[in-house]
Parts: C-alpha cells; sequence; structure tokens
C-alpha cells in the first residue's frame, strides 16, 4: 500500500508570540494584553468560557472532517501523524483523544507510526503527559526558542527556562523516549555567545532531535512593527551561529540531516521527511495543506468557511467524495495539478534541503528521465561556484551552499 501522512491543524494558543504569523488564535482571555503576561501561573486548563464553545465546535468540525474524507484514502497506510498549530497541547486530553481516535477509526494507521504532539512548556501537567502516552502520542516537540529568559520575554513567549525544564523532567519521567526542542537564532539583543549558552544547556539535556531555525521578520507581525526597538544580530553573526549550531551538536552526537535539523541515530523526524521527500500528506483542520498524487490543495482560512466545507462533506459522498467537492471547487481550496516540470522543481529544491542531497537514480525512476540530462548546466554552474558537490550519482549541498540555499534552490526554476 502507498504511504500517508496526515497533519492535524489545531489554531489555538494562550497568546500570539510577537514574531507568529501562523494561522493561530488566542483562547485565554482576550490574548494579547498585559494581563496575559506570564505571572508564574500555569495556563493548563485556561481556555476562557467565552473561548470554550469555539474551541468544542472546531474539534467537532475537524473529527467531522477526518472521518467524512476517510473513503478518500483508502489505499494509503498512515506512517505519521503530526499534531501543530498553534499549542495543541492547550486542548482538553479527551479531545485529543477524541480526535485521534477519529483517526484511527477510519485510516489504515501503522502499528508503529511516529505520532508527534506540539507542545508549549506552560501548558502541561503530569497527568496530562501521562494521557497522551495512552492515546498513542509518542514523539513530543517542544517549543523552547531560547534558554535566555531576557530573549523569551523579547520575542513574547509565556515560558521561562525553569518552566520548560520542568515540563521536559516530567515529560522524561512519564515515559517519552522521542522528543524534538525548538530553538530559535538571530533573535533580538542575542549575542553568539547567548546562542552559544543556550546550546549547551540543550544538548546537556539529550533530547533525541533538535530543530535550529533563524528568526525570520514577517511583515505581518508585532515583531515586525517593533523592529526598530530592537538590535538584532547582523547577518555575519547569523551565520556564525548557524556553524556553531552545527559543530557543537556534532560534537554531542548529533547529525544534521536537513538544513536545520539535527537528530540522534534513529530518531529523525519520518513525519517531516515526508514533506522534504515529496510524499503524500493531507492536512484537516483550518488552513491545512495537503497533496496527494501531485495534487495541492489548501483547506479555507475563514472559521465559516471551513466549517461550510466540513457541512459540505456529509453530501459529498453522493457527488464524487471530498475530492470531487475540491475539485468543483478548485479556485477556494487553491487546488493545483502540479506539472511534470514543476514536480522535478520541488524535487531538487526541497530534496536539496536534505543533507544526502537528491539521487539521479531516484530522478530517474519518478521521472523517466536523466537528471544530468535535465539539470547537468545547472548542476555544474552550482558545482563550479562551490555551491554543490556529486557524490556518486547523488548531488548535495556544500557547506558554502547552505549559507546561499535560497540562492541555489532558485536556481532549478525552469524559465
Amino acid at each position: 500500500m502507498d504511504e500517508l501522512s496526515i497533519y492535524l491543524h489545531i489554531p489555538f494558543c494562550v497568546r500570539k508570540c510577537l514574531y507568529c504569523d501562523f494561522l493561530s488564535f488566542p483562547v485565554c482571555g482576550d490574548g494579547n494584553t498585559a494581563e496575559n503576561k506570564h505571572t508564574g501561573k500555569s495556563y493548563v486548563n485556561l481556555i476562557s468560557p467565552q473561548k470554550a464553545a469555539w474551541v468544542e465546535s472546531y474539534v467537532n468540525l475537524i473529527r467531522d472532517e477526518i472521518i467524512r474524507t476517510a473513503p478518500e484514502y483508502k489505499k494509503y497506510r498512515v506512517i505519521s501523524v503530526f499534531v501543530g498549530g498553534g499549542t495543541p497541547s492547550l486542548l482538553p486530553t479527551g479531545a485529543m483523544r477524541a480526535i485521534l481516535d477519529a483517526v484511527r477509526s477510519g485510516y489504515r494507521l501503522e502499528e508503529d507510526a511516529e505520532i508527534t504532539l506540539e507542545m508549549n512548556p506552560d501548558t502541561v501537567t503530569e497527568e496530562k503527559l501521562r494521557e497522551y502516552i495512552t492515546c498513542g502520542i509518542n514523539r513530543l516537540s517542544i517549543g523552547l526558542q531560547s534558554a535566555d529568559d531576557a530573549e523569551l520575554a523579547r520575542i513574547g513567549r509565556i515560558h521561562d527556562y525553569g518552566t520548560f525544564a520542568q515540563a521536559y523532567e516530567t515529560a522524561r519521567r512519564v515515559g517519552f523516549a522521542n522528543i524534538n526542542i525548538d530553538l530559535m537564532a538571530a533573535l533580538p539583543g542575542q549575542t553568539i555567545a547567548a546562542y552559544g549558552r543556550t546550546l549547551r544547556r540543550v544538548a546537556a539535556l539529550a533530547p533525541e532531535h533538535i530543530s535550529a531555525y533563524s528568526l525570520t521578520l514577517e511583515e505581518s507581525t508585532p515583531l515586525y512593527e517593533r523592529r526598530r526597538e530592537f538590535s538584532f544580530p547582523p547577518e555575519e553573526e547569523e551565520r556564525e551561529m548557524y556553524a556553531l549550531t552545527g559543530t557543537y551538536l556534532a560534537s554531542c552526537g548529533y547529525h544534521r540531516y536537513e538544513i536545520s535539523n539535527y537528530a540522534r541515530d534513529g530518531f529523525e523526524c519520518r513525519h517531516n521527511k515526508v514533506y522534504w521527500r515529496r510524499g503524500n500528506y493531507v492536512g484537516f483542520g483550518l488552513g491545512a495543506s495537503s497533496m496527494t498524487e501531485n495534487v495541492r490543495w489548501k483547506n479555507p482560512t475563514d472559521g465559516e468557511r471551513y466549517r461550510n466545507y466540513v457541512d459540505a462533506l456529509a453530501r459529498a459522498a453522493e457527488a464524487g467524495g471530498s475530492a470531487g467537492l475540491r475539485e468543483k471547487n478548485a479556485e477556494e481550496f487553491a487546488l493545483q495539478r502540479l506539472s511534470v516540470p514543476e514536480q522535478m522543481e520541488e524535487f531538487m529544491f526541497l530534496g536539496l534541503r536534505m543533507m544526502r542531497g537528491v539521487s539521479g537514480r531516484t530522478f530517474r525512476r519518478v521521472f523517466g528521465a536523466d537528471m544530468e540530462e535535465t539539470y547537468g548546466a545547472v548542476i555544474g554552474k552550482l558545482c563550479g561556484q562551490g555551491l554543490l558537490e556529486r557524490d556518486g550519482e547523488r548531488v548535495r549541498l556544500t557547506e558554502r551552499g547552505i549559507d546561499l540555499s535560497n540562492y541555489v534552490m532558485a536556481q532549478f526554476l525552469f524559465d
């Protein structure tokens, strides 16, 4: 059977971080006022009464979407499930269980499937973490970002390092043996030395996986609007932080398998590798993206439109199923059938994110064409510039190519 990965979008959070442009909504109080700043109390079960009905309604909608679209995916076996957001760990465990039970009821979930939950350190208790295990969740992705409390405050995180450390220790104690920690570099006011201290503190905890990204200032965010209030590391220092990440984590037993991801042996993120390898995945929930059989689409980002879509799924079985519904409303779902050249472009610029690079043999198997004949001139030029290197029939980024990866990837776009 073909493989499939599932993404579940839970768009709720305590309050928006200052750098966040994800599709998410505060559901604890009004979400962004000073009264919601962290004061040492936990945000567990603090979904406001005014927002509780909205959250419950959303849980019912995503369950309905999962169940009603299941017939479309009967030929697949599910190898990974990723619950992202937002802050999925805000949900009551009963709601999380109901959503995952809907997946199990409609899909062929592999016994060893990787099931990841994104977690904010300030939204869980020991009891909640134990219940996650009984739900089948076997991997946590904890958003730390920095081990420096002043840096956390500047980007609007609701937790401090102590809260994170306590949550991490509790997760270990209840039995989680696969944990990712998210880090960010190039934060406002951050120095190379401060970033190094964060790396050392995190590596000392020995998580199985570390994701380390540079901060991107998105124009729609409060941090972008306030950017003149802060001093950001210059580009050269940002590159030094990136280089430090690779060398230090390598010395601690982590291998970099993707531009921004590091893992101990056997713990590469199965779900994210599906994206980079252009595998089949389907997203459920508000604004969730999907791609199967080289067809891409995206769920509505407006709450009322999403509700109408899920309601329409109940009637779609009589008119071509969920796929037929999207075909009839292709513009609303941004539905795109990728041409062969578009597939080739994605094969190259997504595959090159992986440190193993791209395989000429796989290119030939997928497209029935020779990678050197298709891209030989581009590959030759980039190898000559020291940005790519050949390893037998594989092509991969050099260290310098990683620094200039956006430029490299753009070279594989057809005119």
